[in-house]
């Protein structure tokens, strides 16, 4: 049996030609629609004519041209499947909810526990119903130069290349393109993407920037390029614009979105910072480099009884503001100080609910309380 031979089901009504072979035991046969239906090689025929409805048993001719010519049965068969051509694709993956374009760009450290010696492999993550051709390519004065092209299928990862910090600077300007399309259905068209991505060097050096994630099991640096059809592009500068900035007199804006304002006095002339998000919510960073100006001479357990200290102080300011909401960001790592956080709550503010604060705003690695 070859790919092109005419074969009749012997079990059922039907047949079609030989498209390839899947295994050594399992045949792909195309009907006349076109479609490639997997078989097993014992249930077909090799036939000579078109006559795929006959259920008459096999002619001896027949059944020895469904073996080997030497007269072997499929245990003795040592032909390599792996030089027959396979044509068969499976149905790609399509989950609920996913009929929109999102991808990242991933950042994997092959090490995280030497973050300042570990390689990193970058991947192309394609988090939607839709097949992404895509492009991406490095860009320096203006000019492009082709990083990788080609085709990802819908929810998967694609490995793009490993590299070392001294390769560092050569990721930190990206242009990535997107064209979204679906195979053999009907589709929703979606615009093209044209983005522009500025790499931050500085966060691979930065363990709490690699957070936990659903692409991957281990922490990951993400960058977004499109979500739910939507780009965030780098904002171009324009330098004429930015003299003009940066010669004009000083004045004080008033700030409308994301302003630090100070919260508290930490008892040692040293207030400390809260980020408020809006009228309704208090964010509170816990990580050491935000509330303290150095941690030489502090131990680890030092460290984390100020951090604790800090969400005492936290909740006390704010233990008459019936139903305020605060963010305490404590990122993911060995989850130490998570577990810390919500030991105090249960134990010393019992009546006050607490939950995951939102990815979206605050990302991974935070808890939102309520003031009860």
């Amino acid at each position: 049996m070859k790919i092109g031979d005419k074969v009749r089901f012997l079990s059922e009504t039907g047949g079609g030609r030989v498209a390839g072979f899947q295994s050594d035991k399992i045949v792909l046969v195309e009907d006349e629609d076109g479609f490639q239906i997997p078989v097993s090689v014992r249930e077909v025929v090799v036939v000579d004519e078109d006559n795929y409805d006959s259920r008459q048993p096999a002619t001896p001719s027949s059944a020895k041209a469904a073996l080997p010519a030497d007269g072997s049965n499929d245990e003795d068969n040592d032909y390599d499947p792996a030089d027959r051509e396979v044509t068969f694709r499976a149905p790609a993956y399509e989950r609920k909810g996913g009929d929109v374009v999102s991808a990242y760009l991933a950042f994997v450290p092959l090490d995280i526990k030497e973050l300042t010696r570990t390689r990193f492999e970058a991947y192309l993550i394609n988090d939607g119903n839709y097949y992404l051709a895509y492009v991406i390519y490095r860009l320096e004065n203006g000019a492009a130069t082709l990083l990788q092209k080609g085709e990802i299928e819908p929810n998967t990862r694609l490995f793009i290349e490993e590299f070392g910090r001294e390769e560092l600077n050569g990721w930190e300007h990206l242009g990535v393109d997107l064209m979204a399309y679906k195979r053999d259905k009907s589709y929703l068209p979606k615009p093209a993407v044209s983005t522009r991505l500025r790499i931050d060097t500085v966060k691979f050096y930065k363990l709490h920037l690699f957070r936990e994630n659903d692409f991957f099991d281990s922490p990951a640096l993400l960058y977004t390029i499109v979500e739910n059809d939507t780009t965030e592009e780098e904002p171009d500068i324009d330098p004429k614009r930015l003299q003009h900035e940066m010669t004009r007199p000083n004045k004080r804006e008033e700030k409308t979105h994301d302003t630090y304002v100070r919260r508290y006095d930490n008892g040692k002339g040293n207030p400390l910072a809260g980020k408020k998000k809006d009228e309704d919510i208090v964010v509170v960073d816990l990580h050491a480099h935000e509330l303290l100006d150095t941690t030489a001479g502090m131990s680890a357990t030092d460290i984390l009884n100020y951090q604790i200290e800090t969400v005492r102080k936290t909740l006390e300011q704010y233990r008459n503001k019936k139903g305020q909401r605060i963010v305490f960001i404590h990122g993911k790592g060995e989850g130490v100080l998570r577990r810390a956080v919500v030991h105090e709550l249960t134990y010393r503010y019992k009546s006050y609910p607490y939950q995951d604060a939102s990815f979206q705003e605050y990302g991974y690695g935070a808890t939102q309380v309520t003031v009860k």
